[in-house]
């Protein structure tokens, strides 16, 4: 994982809010999907806030797309921020 990555998050109601913080690489994006699997039964909403991401590697990206299919089955999730049209697949 990128050394200053962070995930911080937040309930609201029947919502989860996902706060990306520093570079987003492999081991970012594994460390997300994992976030979405675990969490997506409990909310029926996950909000993705991406404006605190530093560097968006590409194979970040990459691995993040490839497993989307895996982690969207879990919930509805939506990316916000100015890095959410990236995330998109």
């Amino acid at each position: 994982m990128a050394s200053n990555f962070q995930l911080l998050s937040y309930r609201n109601k029947d919502s989860l809010h996902l706060q990306l913080y520093g570079d987003f690489d492999g081991n970012s994006a594994y460390e997300l999907i994992n976030t979405l699997k675990r969490n997506g039964k409990d909310f029926i909403q996950i909000f993705i806030d991406t404006n605190d991401l530093g560097k968006l590697y590409p194979f970040g990206l990459d691995v993040f797309q490839n497993n989307n299919s895996i982690a969207k089955k879990c919930s509805s999730y939506i990316f916000i921020g100015k890095y959410k049209h990236s995330f998109a697949s």
